[in-house]
């Protein structure tokens, strides 16, 4: 497969860093998750950490080179993730459990596919065009669909954290909402990101600024941005971007290669 990929965090205005991201790979799958811990619930990060690790195990162990069923793989997985975090709360006896989002994507046989709970993102960008984008999971979003608020309104609104559907939640609202399979073309840009980053980034300034630069200059520009509109308040603002296609280079693994940016 030929594909650039960078991923990169900032801590932003917080006293600590809640949100995790990583990707692995083999000759035939590319996994892109990113999970952002909720500092509204105890332990946001650990509920990240968690879902990170399970998603790269479950890729180690099945993609030999392909992933079968690449759809039902996420929704799954978005699952164990969301088990594996309740398990973690009852053996410790935490008396509440750890929150976080979880956007994940696969990329095979020159398709993507994604799911994701909560409202982190998931982007298809190609040429300076949005292709797809992921439904926040979030009250402002159920507002706007419903018109009472408007989507501008949507950006300052009071309760735009306030999200409706997360992993460690409450089990008869936890969901994995998935996709089909979109084929892919040369150049394409795929980006997960964290609410640090699309909140204070218009959707036509990500778009231009992947296509404005090398990847890495590109992300750490828009990076840069989200964190100076932010200011003090800024959030944990966390992105995983990869071009996709015959102008990049060839990636090689044998065996799965895992790659989790440390964070601290």
């Amino acid at each position: 497969m030929k594909f650039a990929v960078y991923q990169a965090s900032r801590i932003g205005g917080r006293n600590y860093n809640q949100d995790r991201v990583a990707y692995a790979y083999s000759n035939k799958a590319l996994l892109l998750v990113l999970a952002d811990g909720m500092g509204g619930h105890m332990h946001g990060e650990i509920a990240a950490q968690i879902t990170i690790h399970t998603f790269m195990q479950a890729f180690a162990q099945a993609a030999h080179p392909r992933v079968p069923e690449p759809e039902e793989f996420l929704s799954e997985i978005v699952r164990r993730a969301h088990n594996a975090i309740i398990r973690y709360a009852q053996d410790r006896h935490l008396g509440g459990n750890p929150g976080t989002t979880c956007v994940a994507a696969l990329v095979q046989d020159d398709k993507v596919c994604w799911a994701h709970a909560g409202d982190s993102r998931f982007y298809l960008l190609r040429g300076n065009e949005t292709v797809a984008v992921t439904h926040d999971h979030s009250v402002v979003q159920q507002w706007a669909d419903w018109g009472i608020i408007s989507r501008d309104e949507m950006k300052t609104h009071p309760d735009r954290n306030r999200i409706t559907n997360c992993l460690g939640g409450v089990e008869n609202m936890f969901y994995a909402e998935s996709s089909p399979a979109v084929p892919l073309q040369h150049g394409d840009m795929l980006l997960l990101c964290s609410d640090g980053l699309w909140g204070p980034v218009e959707e036509d300034d990500l778009v231009a600024g992947l296509s404005a630069a090398p990847l890495s200059v590109a992300m750490e520009r828009l990076m840069d941005k989200a964190v100076a509109t932010g200011g003090a308040r800024a959030d944990n603002t966390t992105a995983l971007a990869v071009r996709w296609g015959d102008g990049e280079a060839e990636q090689i693994a044998p065996e799965p290669v895992c790659t989790a940016l440390e964070i601290r």
